[in-house]
């Protein structure tokens, strides 16, 4: 195998498929990234058996040489060392070459690196995946739907369901739900395609936080295929894979109240604020717990007391208030992270009850709700 390629292209395809590679794998091949020349271009792979990541650098672009490919073949090199070895190059043009006994020569000008390497015929192969079924989504969409979900998954493995976010497709329409069983965060959205069946599957919400990194903020299409335990995403030059979660999700529809008792309508931005300085006093305590209240003539108070600190009190401007009065105590956390997604918009908090759960909604949209459950202090 020998070819010279862009070293900015090769950084960008490394830093993609590294997101994938584990140190502390079972199988020692997958601590390496897989490199293969073809008539093409250049692909990168990196896998830790779980997340697969394919980068595509072709041969040129926009009439642009970007690889020269004189010899084909493939080589696998260690990760750590490859990945640092491309960034510190000094010119922008690369060689890498397989001589005998998968010695692996990286030239840049005067800087010559040898490397061993391994057996590409003994990296495993990525999952087969037939494509009966192509749903399509624009990326920025994509990422958008991510981010506004994938926080609330949870973090413990007592029940690894719960660790990933829930998908389900019907009637061209996606929805996605992310619990840790004290918040719920939901979010639809329309996609193409397809072939009419309801899709359901519960993808890892750490294969989501790598995926999200690596899709570009664009209006072009990503394709999503599902099977009965991967999921591929393919966007313009990369395939990312990941293993899907076993078992069934909890039916979280039955936790959206459907009616409440007291709502308020508060700008995004300055709730988050107001939010965030009384949890200011709260550090010490577990989850910065602070406590709303809403009087019977709309006033609504926030404040925090740690006696051992200080105490804080702070009255908030509410757009609209109407219904009971109610006094709630709630995760500052839990709320930051819900009111950040919602992205400061105004913002309308339905609530049915002192210990019952509470729901988030931006006040022009209804594809995305926050679901928060309060804290008992006494």
């Amino acid at each position: 195998m020998k070819f010279q390629i862009q070293r900015d292209r090769l950084v960008d395809g490394v830093n993609d498929v590294i997101k994938a590679v584990s140190s502390r794998t079972a199988i020692p091949i997958l601590s390496g990234i897989k490199i293969t020349a073809h008539e093409e271009g250049i692909t990168l792979t990196g896998s830790d058996s779980d997340i697969s990541i394919e980068s595509f650098i072709p041969k040129e672009e926009d009439g642009k040489e970007i690889v020269q490919v004189e010899e084909t073949g493939g080589i696998v090199l260690q990760a750590r060392f490859f990945e640092s070895i491309v960034k510190k190059l000094p010119l922008d043009t690369v060689e890498i070459e397989v001589h005998s006994h998968l010695q692996t020569v990286i030239r840049s000008g005067k800087s010559e690196f040898n490397l061993n390497g391994q057996d590409v015929r003994e990296y495993p192969h990525l999952p087969e995946i037939e494509e009966d079924s192509v749903l399509k989504i624009p990326t920025n969409l994509l990422k958008t739907i991510i981010r506004q979900t994938v926080f609330a998954v949870s973090t413990s493995e007592t029940r690894p369901i719960l660790t990933g976010v829930n998908w389900t497709v019907e009637d061209g329409t996606l929805n996605c739900v992310a619990t840790d069983s004290h918040r719920l965060a939901m979010r639809k959205a329309p996609v193409s395609g397809g072939n009419g069946e309801p899709y359901k599957a519960v993808i890892p919400g750490k294969s989501l936080n790598e995926l999200n990194k690596i899709l570009e903020d664009t209006a072009d299409e990503t394709e999503i295929v599902m099977t009965e335990n991967q999921v591929l995403f393919r966007s313009k030059h990369v395939l990312f894979f990941s293993r899907l979660l076993e078992g069934n999700y909890p039916d979280t529809s039955r936790l959206v109240p459907s009616e409440s008792k007291t709502s308020m309508t508060v700008g995004g931005k300055e709730f988050l604020q107001a939010i965030d300085r009384a949890s200011l006093l709260a550090r010490e305590e577990r989850n910065n717990v602070v406590k709303l209240l809403i009087s019977e003539d709309g006033n609504v108070q926030i404040s925090s007391n740690t006696p051992e600190i200080g105490k804080v009190v702070e009255e908030i401007q509410s757009d609209e208030t109407t219904g009971e009065a109610l006094t709630i105590s709630f995760s500052a956390k839990y709320m930051m992270d819900a009111l950040k997604v919602l992205e400061g918009t105004e913002t309308n908090i339905q609530f049915t009850g002192a210990m019952r759960p509470f729901v988030l909604r931006p006040t022009a949209d209804d594809s995305i709700l926050q679901l928060i459950t309060p804290v008992r202090t006494y």
